[in-house]
Parts: structure tokens; sequence; C-alpha cells
């Protein structure tokens, strides 16, 4: 007899974009998947192509009760084997606008640990788990036109990192996996700037769970941003500070 293992999986920001893209290839994959964002009917629109396998619930991860929300959707889906998280928000500001700057760090800073911090105590009660989270190539160095998002995307890139180090010593079979993607066309982008080397949802959520599966520790999206990213870390401070970077 064959005996079917089922996968539990939780979307933070599934709502629309790099999230979206996940849910679907998880549900082609055959995991019973728990989505959540702020904007309910889209859920409920993605909720739609496959009610038996998931559930939602809204969830705005800069307000103190979401962890009790995400506990109430890891029950009503199963369990959680993985926790893939894709909020955040970010926009050029090169006039450092306060609400601007500090609505991007309560979203990317105080959210994101809100909820990673949630999803790391859970699996280190149950027996471990996969935490993916999106951060991106603006953590790499500090960006002019976008200072917060940059700063806050290096911070997560940075706690993701401290976690796996914490797992490992605690002995806990927590895996961790940072993807860095580089400009992609979301709502995110949409009307702010040109961006460079702007790359599809659909491509973005093929190579994360390329990277799901394989269980990377970080992943750079995609080969062109692999490049630019090594070529920005070899850049003296000086050379950076006094370089345009080309998004208008």
């Amino acid at each position: 007899m064959t005996v079917m293992i089922m996968k539990h999986a939780i979307v933070i920001g599934a709502s629309s974009g790099i999230g979206r893209e996940v849910v679907l290839r998880l549900i082609e994959e055959g995991w019973n998947v728990g989505i959540a964002a702020r904007r309910q009917a889209l859920l409920e629109e993605l909720r739609s192509k496959a009610p038996e396998t998931v559930t939602c619930r809204e969830i705005d991860v800069c307000k103190d009760t979401a962890p009790e929300v995400l506990q109430e959707l890891i029950a009503e889906t199963g369990g959680m084997e993985l926790f893939f998280y894709a909020s955040g928000i970010g926009r050029k500001n090169v006039d450092l606008e306060p609400g601007i700057e500090l609505s991007t760090v309560a979203t990317n800073g105080l959210g994101f640990v809100r909820m990673v911090g949630e999803a790391y105590r859970y699996f280190s009660r149950h027996g471990g788990g996969h935490i993916v989270c999106i951060t991106s190539v603006a953590g790499t160095k500090g960006l002019g036109m976008a200072p917060s998002y940059s700063a806050t995307k290096a911070m997560q890139s940075t706690y993701l990192q401290a976690l796996e180090q914490q797992a490992a010593f605690r002995h806990l079979n927590i895996r961790v996996t940072d993807i860095r993607p580089g400009f992609v066309d979301t709502e995110l982008l949409r009307g702010d700037a040109h961006y460079p080397l702007l790359m599809n949802t659909e491509s973005v959520a093929d190579e994360i769970m390329d990277a799901i599966r394989h269980r990377r520790h970080v992943w750079i999206i995609d080969w062109r941003w692999r490049i630019v990213t090594a070529l920005w870390r070899r850049l003296p401070r000086w050379v950076w500070r006094n370089l345009r970077v080309a998004i208008k």
C-alpha cells in the first residue's frame, strides 16, 4: 500500500506577485497551503483554484495579533513544514519622505521579525522545518535611491543568517533559505521608476521552487544579478559612494 505524505506550507504575502506564483506552484505539486495577506478578496480568488487544499486568513504583519492568526492558520492547514515569506514594501525615496521610510521599516523590519520569529519558534517546538524568505539584492549595498528599503533588506538577510547559526548550535532541524531577487515586475515597482534587468514573476517563482527543492542557503535571482552583486561587493566604499545607480 502506498502512503501519501501530505506536505503543508504557509505563504505570507500570497495575494499577488511572487507570493501568488509560488502558491500556484505549491498547489500543482500537491501541497496543502495556508495563504495570508491583507487583501482578503485576492486570497479568496486564489483559494478558489484549489479549495480542498488551500486555506486563507487575512494577516497584516504590522499588527501585534499577526502571530496569533498565523498559528490559527497553521492549525487550519494541518501543520507546517515550509514557511514562505514574501510580504514587504519599498519605494524609491530620494527625498527621504518620512512616511515612506518609517512604513518601510515597520513592515520590512518589525513585521518581518514578528512573523519569521513566530515560524522559527513553531519549528523549534515541532521537530523542524524550512524557512524561505524573499529579501533582495538591494541589501547588498546601501542604495541612495531607497535608503530604508535597502537597509531593511540587509537586516533581513543578516537576521536569517543569525537564525541559521542559532539553529545549528541548538541542534534544531530548521533549514533557512534567503532568496535575493533582482528587480521583479510586481506591484511594488510599477509606476515608481524604470528598473534595469527587470524579471517577470513566473521565471522568478520557478527559480524559487528549484532553490526550495535543493535547500539552498542563499540564492540570488537571476544569473545576471549574481554577476552584478558580485561586482557590487568588490567596489571600494569611495567608489560606491560616488556611483550613480542607473534607475530613472
